[in-house]
């Protein structure tokens, strides 16, 4: 079973319909690679079907699904994971990710909700993992998500996230703003979170803004640039792992492409500079 790591490279950014055709006219040099939900683009036709070829046929892509529901009860939907299976040979797409989390229950729900951090759940969750790398033929990574209750909690969030990865066997799509996100709404200790993500799996990282609710209580939305204390956790994951291609995540109030080049810029430095660190260190 191939892995997905080391398939894309340096800084990337998640396209969005609404700086679709900007992208194709103009494509950024600071981006290395791009993601996209591929439930927004399978059944896609017309103009944005011909744009998002001319896209994938030039740079490397990754899909991250929305709505597999990897932690559901409910069946898991094989006609969906074969059609991006398709999908992602059609466009020759680097390799899909998800976040390990639920969205349907007898129908599909509108948030990514959390699944119960018990030992149950780590064998359920871990065998549906393994199902979809199978239709896959290849490893997929798993995304440690943002939650704002945990109920039924029997282990730590990082010990139930490192059980399924182990279990499942797959690789580590780690979100930066989420561990910070998190360590903030349950107070832990996001360095020390860090520190216990399984290294030698990850394939890329994201990095995104947050909504600030009040000083215990952040909101991931994607919605706002990244704050300094994310920027230093992710150089912190360089020093502590090296460097790994980093993906900046943003869905709402989309801000000209300028501004969003500017923070992909930021990835490329804060990677330049601790390639450069880790670089004298085995000098």
């Amino acid at each position: 079973m191939d892995t997905t790591q080391n398939l894309v490279h340096g800084a990337g950014l998640g396209l969005r319909r609404s700086f679709l055709s900007r992208i194709v006219e103009s494509p950024p040099e600071a981006v290395g690679f791009y993601e996209v939900a591929p439930e927004n683009w399978i059944t896609i036709g017309g103009k944005y079907a011909k744009q998002f070829r001319a896209m994938t046929e030039r740079f490397d892509f990754i899909c991250h699904g929305l709505s597999l529901s990897i932690g559901s009860t409910d069946p898991l939907d094989e006609k969906f994971v074969r059609e991006v299976k398709q999908f992602m040979a059609e466009h020759q797409i680097k390799f899909y990710s998800e976040h390990l989390s639920y969205c349907s229950k007898d129908g599909h729900l509108y948030d990514l909700m959390p699944i119960p951090f018990t030992s149950e759940a780590v064998t359920h969750v871990a065998g549906r993992i393994k199902r979809v790398q199978d239709i896959l033929e290849q490893k997929i990574a798993i995304e440690n998500v943002s939650y704002y209750a945990a109920p039924g909690q029997e282990m730590a969030e990082i010990d139930f996230f490192n059980a399924v990865i182990e279990e499942a066997d797959c690789d580590v799509l780690i979100d930066i703003n989420n561990i910070y996100v998190n360590s903030v709404n349950h107070g832990y200790d996001a360095e020390a979170f860090l520190k216990a993500m399984p290294a030698h799996r990850i394939a890329y990282a994201h990095i995104a803004g947050h909504y600030v609710e009040a000083e215990d209580f952040l909101v991931d939305t994607h919605g706002a640039d990244v704050v300094d204390p994310v920027w230093k956790l992710l150089g912190k994951a360089y020093e502590l792992y090296g460097v790994f291609p980093t993906l900046l995540e943003r869905d709402f109030n989309i801000p000209a492409m300028e501004e969003l080049i500017k923070e992909v810029n930021t990835i490329s430095t804060i990677q330049k500079a601790w390639e450069t660190q880790h670089a004298k260190q085995f000098a």
